[in-house]
């Protein structure tokens, strides 16, 4: 039995409602959103595949500095280091003078002076006194001036050996009390000849000075009547 199947034309819409144009809206933004998301897709795996494809490119190696040049930079890292040495160094102390004054020197020119009549016989011109004449007189400036000195000065030899004895100055030795002669070569210890012992003062015992006491005038005047 043949069937035969008829298109009824008249039951399509011939008009759009607002439902069919909410649709229609809605297929055309789903449509423009899935093309947009191939195109990322597409673009991302065209990047993708760029990326793998760019051989990658080394950095070369830095070359290391010729040692000349490392030597001289740890000589220029030891002349800062110098240099910040002495700039940073303490400043050395001043030297201090010790300014003496003459009130002891002039009285000892006047103990001597009164004791063994100094002053006059450095002064007097011996030239026309004869040898005898001049060792009589200086006999007594002698034994004055010993006076003088043993009653006002304690005095002691610097070296306990004989003069003329072999003698060691060792390391570090006191330069004030000991002054070398003669060929002086090299650092100690030193080896040599004692020629003089040397003195130094233990003890003084000058007298106190009045008030007022001029120790400028070394010997007063003398007017006999």
């Amino acid at each position: 039995m043949n069937t035969t199947y008829a298109i009824d034309l008249s039951i399509i819409p011939t008009t759009f409602d607002l439902w069919h144009v909410y649709l229609a809206a809605a297929v055309v933004l789903l449509s423009l959103i899935l093309i947009v998301l191939l195109l990322g897709m597409v673009i991302s795996l065209a990047r993708s595949k760029n990326k793998a494809v760019q051989p990658v490119i080394q950095q070369p190696a830095p070359t290391p500095e010729p040692v000349v040049q490392v030597v001289e930079k740890i000589v220029e890292v030891e002349k800062i280091v110098e240099v910040e040495k002495l700039v940073h160094a303490p400043a050395a102390e001043p030297v201090v003078l010790k300014e003496s004054t003459p009130d002891a020197a002039l009285q000892l020119l006047g103990l001597l002076q009164k004791e063994a009549r100094f002053i006059d016989f450095i002064k007097e011109d011996i030239a026309t006194y004869n040898d005898a004449d001049i060792g009589v007189a200086a006999r007594v400036v002698h034994e004055g001036c010993n006076k003088a000195i043993n009653e006002h000065f304690s005095l002691a030899p610097i070296r306990k050996e004989e003069e003329g004895d072999e003698v060691t100055l060792k390391e570090g030795f006191d330069a004030s009390l000991v002054r070398l002669t003669g060929n002086i070569v090299g650092t100690a210890p030193f080896t040599g000849t004692l020629i003089h012992k040397g003195w130094q003062v233990t003890e003084i015992h000058l007298p106190k000075l009045t008030q007022g006491y001029n120790a400028n005038i070394i010997a007063a005047a003398e007017v006999e009547l």
